[in-house]
């Protein structure tokens, strides 16, 4: 018997996941706080455009709020900005049946906010390795390949955990981890870097990574995370099995080089991971751009502050994370000067 699945979101990630799930005869319901989306998806349902996107599908219910005593779902699928997981899970917690999970599709460390008030046994970590943009409300589109990691804080399997794998691989390829925090911390380490760096030079992946000073920024991100991953006694994991975040962060010889033969294959990777991912745009300028606060104090954030427990510097993660909320603010304007700017005051 298929789980129930309530997803609550209805963004990019959780539109592809849930007309996914809807083409193999999913039992799907979304929740959704946003009423312009909520009517076309009872109206017209899940649609995916792209080569051999799946077509979607008509939802189970579409639901604005949850009331007391209505149906339990197995699994509950966070799939809303980081901001928002905690009053997400608060709202669909009444719903979660008794041995269900609730899974964090969230960048960042939201496994742990979602615990403190779930249980820690009742909470599903998903790392996505691909992306997808909503075209217009209920019509998707996936914008890269890939598929997720999945674990427990706790490293052990359950039902839950292997019943969603089952669930998912239509979406894509499933690994099973028993080290998610590891997983989360390298993939951490590259979104601070390429999400944070787009939403201030304003432009797509591809573009950005021409540029040397960019890479160094994303370079010093990394490093900075990578040595607090390390004073938490995170093993960190590979991203998609080849991106070695312990590899990548600088040492401190060429931290003072001007340039090094380790320098140069760093930022050759780099300048590889700009062009695989070319298109992609960073969804925190886009949160901002709807007048959503970003999620950068899940992500540059999450580094400072844990940073400063263990008296570490992370300047560059700092002030990346001030300027995004500059420009949340209207402070600040979007421009590839800016990272300039950036890498001229953190030198």
């Amino acid at each position: 018997m298929s789980p129930r699945i309530l997803i609550v979101g209805c963004g990019a990630i959780g539109g592809v996941i849930a007309g996914t799930l809807l083409e193999q005869g999913g039992d799907v319901s979304v929740l959704t706080t946003n009423p312009r989306i909520a009517q076309v998806l009872r109206d017209r349902g899940v649609s995916l455009r792209g080569d051999d996107a799946p077509e979607g599908g008509k939802l189970s219910a579409v639901y604005e709020r949850l009331e007391p005593g209505g149906p339990r779902f197995d699994l509950v699928l966070l799939a809303t900005q980081p901001p928002q997981v905690e009053e997400a899970a608060r709202a669909a917690l009444g719903a979660l049946a008794e041995q269900g999970a609730m899974v964090c599709f969230q960048n960042g460390l939201c496994e742990e906010r979602v615990a403190k008030l779930a249980g820690e046994a009742r909470v599903v970590g998903a790392v996505v390795a691909w992306g997808a943009s909503m075209l217009e409300p209920g019509v998707y589109e996936r914008t890269s390949a890939g598929g997720f990691t999945l674990g427990r804080l706790d490293g052990t399997k359950s039902a839950a955990l292997e019943a969603l794998a089952l669930a998912l691989e239509a979406v894509g390829p499933v690994t099973l981890t028993d080290n998610l925090r590891g997983a989360r911390w390298s993939k951490l380490a590259i979104n601070a870097a390429i999400s944070t760096l787009g939403t201030i030079g304003g432009d797509r992946l591809g573009t950005l990574m021409r540029y040397r000073h960019v890479r160094r920024l994303a370079l010093d991100i990394m490093t900075e995370t990578v040595e607090v991953a390390r004073r938490e006694q995170v093993k960190l994991e590979k991203v998609s099995g080849t991106l070695d975040l312990e590899w990548i962060a600088l040492t401190d010889a060429e931290r003072a080089a001007s340039g090094s033969p380790g320098l140069l294959a760093k930022h050759t990777l780099l300048l590889a991971v700009g062009a695989r991912y070319r298109r992609l745009r960073s969804s925190m300028l886009s949160a901002i751009e709807r007048g959503r606060p970003p999620a950068v104090d899940f992500l540059n954030g999450e580094i400072v502050e844990r940073a400063v427990r263990y008296e570490l510097p992370a300047p560059v993660n700092a002030m990346a994370r001030d300027w995004v909320w500059a420009i949340a603010r209207g402070e600040l304007k979007p421009a590839h000067d800016r990272l300039r700017e950036l890498y001229e005051a953190t030198r």
